[in-house]
């Protein structure tokens, strides 16, 4: 039961870090730079083993792991200044 609860968490916290730095690489490349969809093979064909980022077509493309890692740098960021915040007298 824990196995399949641990693979839950991951699946959904997995999700919304890569849908959230999708979002940032958009609004913060202004429209010069795309996340990689996760559901098709493009970063494995196109981009090197452990990239974070390619170049494809002239526009840079962030991997699937990429924009995780930003998605959670931004939540973990979130939650800093939260507790930043709270922590003020």
């Amino acid at each position: 039961m824990d196995h399949l609860l641990g693979a839950f968490f991951e699946v959904v916290f997995g999700t919304i870090f890569v849908a959230t730095g999708r979002v940032i690489v958009a609004v913060f490349s202004l429209g010069r730079w795309r996340g990689a969809s996760p559901f098709d093979n493009e970063e494995k064909i196109y981009g090197r083993a452990g990239a974070l980022s390619f170049v494809r077509d002239g526009r840079r493309v962030v991997t699937t792991n990429g924009t995780c890692l930003l998605g959670f740098l931004f939540y973990f960021l979130v939650v800093v200044l939260l507790i930043a915040s709270a922590s003020r007298p």
